[in-house]
């Protein structure tokens, strides 16, 4: 998903809109990519993206510039037209562990934006289907001719669907309309739980598929990219991993070591690992290990830091072996 440049429009009418749709033909063309939802509004997009080669970055940086490009030149205009970089949330789609709930609610929330929006479906005077910039339509049959991009056996998968079945077209269109009638889920209105982990969240999917992409990321990232929210849950997880390392290598059990006090040398010694190899706030690690004020642990991680006697090297060169 990505806005425009200061919330400007992205389209300006239907000729950017139809340029938008070839563009991201074009793109998918050349990386394999396959779209399952997509919806274009006045100032943003979103897509439902699948990659079946690792080749996001470079495309959507050819498909946003080769956009930008070709809108100025259709519109005589120039400079930015996205708002910086896009955002991508990976989501569970493995229907073994349930993650097709995720997907089944992203392709949801895709095609009800018209509805938030305010501008058709329940209770207004135009339908969702009469919006044609998303693939909805497609859905439910308004489109003859699918664009070879657009994948809709997925999405109606998730729904428990057939594709080929002659009651699948009603039975979407019913769904989506039990979606915005709230008679099941109020995450479909215009304001919902699940609007706020898209806006806000870094992934969409179970516990287990958050800590999937922690090992993927501790193994694959160089770089400093994370967005804040997913940087702060890395760093908390990193550092519940090293403190059971830690309690391992000292023989100690998680309530010995909260109930020290913090001169002893194997609090502070943990919280100086947890500290050293993670960017946890002082907060965090105080209320963790129950050290009391933020300024505690302040104190008791220079004092250890600093120490030099015999007792201090060696548990160092503790701390450090037992992160392997």
């Amino acid at each position: 998903m990505c806005r425009g440049n200061q919330g400007q429009d992205i389209f300006l009418d239907d000729k950017g809109r139809k340029l938008f749709l070839s563009t991201l033909g074009d793109v998918c063309e050349q990386t394999g990519w396959v779209v399952h939802s997509y919806v274009m509004m006045s100032n943003h997009y979103h897509l439902l993206l699948e990659t079946p080669e690792a080749n996001l970055v470079a495309g959507m940086k050819w498909f946003q510039g080769a956009y930008t490009q070709r809108f100025n030149a259709m519109f005589k205009t120039r400079g930015h037209l996205f708002q910086g970089r896009y955002k991508a949330i990976p989501i569970q789609t493995d229907s073994r562990e349930g993650g097709l709930t995720y997907f089944k609610k992203v392709s949801t929330y895709i095609h009800l934006n018209p509805f938030r929006a305010g501008l058709c479906g329940e209770g207004f005077p135009k339908s969702l289907e009469s919006y044609a910039w998303s693939s909805y339509p497609a859905f439910i049959g308004k489109i003859r001719k699918l664009p070879s991009w657009l994948n809709r056996e997925k999405v109606l998968g998730a729904w428990g669907l057939d594709p080929l079945s002659s009651t699948t077209v009603d039975n979407y269109r019913h769904q989506l309309e039990r979606k915005m009638k709230f008679s099941n889920d109020p995450e479909a209105g215009r304001r919902g739980e699940f609007e706020k982990q898209i806006k806000r969240g870094w992934f969409l999917g179970s516990n287990e598929f958050r800590d999937q992409l922690f090992n993927r990321l501790d193994k694959d990232h160089t770089g400093d990219n994370y967005r804040s929210d997913q940087k702060r849950e890395h760093n908390e997880t990193m550092a519940e991993r090293y403190l059971k390392l830690a309690l391992s290598a000292l023989q100690l059990d998680e309530a010995t070591l909260l109930s020290m006090k913090n001169n002893q040398l194997e609090k502070q010694a943990v919280a100086w690992l947890l500290k050293s190899n993670t960017t946890v706030t002082g907060v965090w690690l105080s209320n963790r290990l129950n050290l009391g004020h933020a300024s505690n642990a302040s104190r008791a991680l220079k004092k250890f830091r600093d120490g030099q006697s015999q007792e201090i090297l060696e548990m160092k060169d503790k701390m450090t072996k037992c992160k392997g």
